[in-house]
């Protein structure tokens, strides 16, 4: 049994000729589409025969998924709705994906154009083929095209180029990644693990909590850092949780300084931790901006969506 069509709409404020101009030229298609690296349009000998073309995906470690694919496009005088059908197929072995279709539809409303696409496709290897498709393929097809959708409307509205929201992208999860991995660290391993390693004593030094509560509360700063550290992954897009953050950061390391002065001299100390994540975190901030986001986009299909495939 196949999974449910991927649907996904996007409303771009922008007209109707650069959306279809950022969409139709493989040119621009191949610039803000995650699911291509390469498309290549082939010779048509009359214009009202389809378009054929030519697709190609890295999917890393020196592996290239190509394919076919033919798409023919209308426009309609009378309403300004665009319609555009494609169908393609990989004759590759190592293609999930053996032949698809669906559409591409542009509609206007109000200052710009809803945009939307839906389209399935069978697939190679058996129940084991579906299965993965199900578990994992199909939901990161759809999570890639809606986010491109929206890399695709940051450019229109914005004037932001796709190469540089890659790469803003980029820094902005490898820094989020990082400081995720810090606090889940600092939280688990010297507070939670090993105790004895030094956090006791640092809290013993500062003589803030009675001596019977010390475990207790080294283990709720443990479990607060592990809640910090989800909470960054999980609301990456707040600037105000970087403030949180900082500020924490900044507390923290006054205070482990002033229970052991003698503490920066260490050749890991909380300056030499605290600083690089103040960095990060101030990089995490200013890129969370202009950050291209699947939820922006309906996944849901309307009553009237029908899958136009060849």
């Amino acid at each position: 049994m196949r999974g449910k069509p991927i649907y996904v709409e996007l409303d771009i404020a922008a007209d109707m000729e650069a959306i279809w101009e950022h969409t139709q030229n493989p040119q621009l298609h191949r610039q803000w589409d995650l699911r291509f690296t390469e498309i290549d349009y082939l010779p048509r000998e009359a214009p009202e025969e389809p378009q054929r073309f030519l697709y190609r995906t890295r999917i890393g470690f020196g592996l290239d998924i190509s394919g076919t694919g033919e798409s023919k496009s209308a426009r309609s005088a009378v309403t300004g709705e665009g319609i555009s059908t494609l169908a393609f197929g990989s004759e590759q072995r190592i293609s999930l994906i053996r032949r698809g279709g669906g559409y591409w539809r542009y509609r206007p409303k109000g200052q710009g154009v809803a945009f939307s696409t839906k389209f399935d496709y069978a697939t190679r290897f058996g129940a084991l083929g579906r299965l993965l498709d199900t578990l994992v393929f199909r939901p990161m097809f759809g999570y890639a095209t809606a986010w491109s959708f929206d890399m695709l409307r940051i450019w229109l509205e914005r004037g932001i180029a796709p190469a540089v929201t890659l790469q803003r992208a980029a820094i902005h999860y490898v820094c989020v990644l990082t400081l995720t991995f810090l606090w889940l660290y600092q939280g688990i391993v010297p507070k939670l693990l090993f105790p004895q390693g030094g956090e006791l004593q640092l809290l013993r030094a500062a003589a803030m909590v009675p001596a019977a509560a010390e475990s207790a509360t080294l283990r709720l700063l443990g479990l607060a850092e592990i809640v910090l550290a989800v909470a960054i992954l999980v609301g990456h897009r707040s600037k105000s949780l970087y403030g949180i953050q900082s500020l924490l950061l900044v507390s923290l390391a006054i205070a482990a300084i002033a229970a052991a002065p003698a503490l920066p001299a260490s050749p890991f100390n909380p300056v030499t931790l605290s600083v690089p994540m103040l960095a990060l975190a101030y990089i995490a901030s200013r890129t969370a901006t202009d950050l291209p986001s699947a939820g922006r986009c309906k996944r849901r299909m309307p009553p009237d969506s029908v899958l136009r495939s060849k």
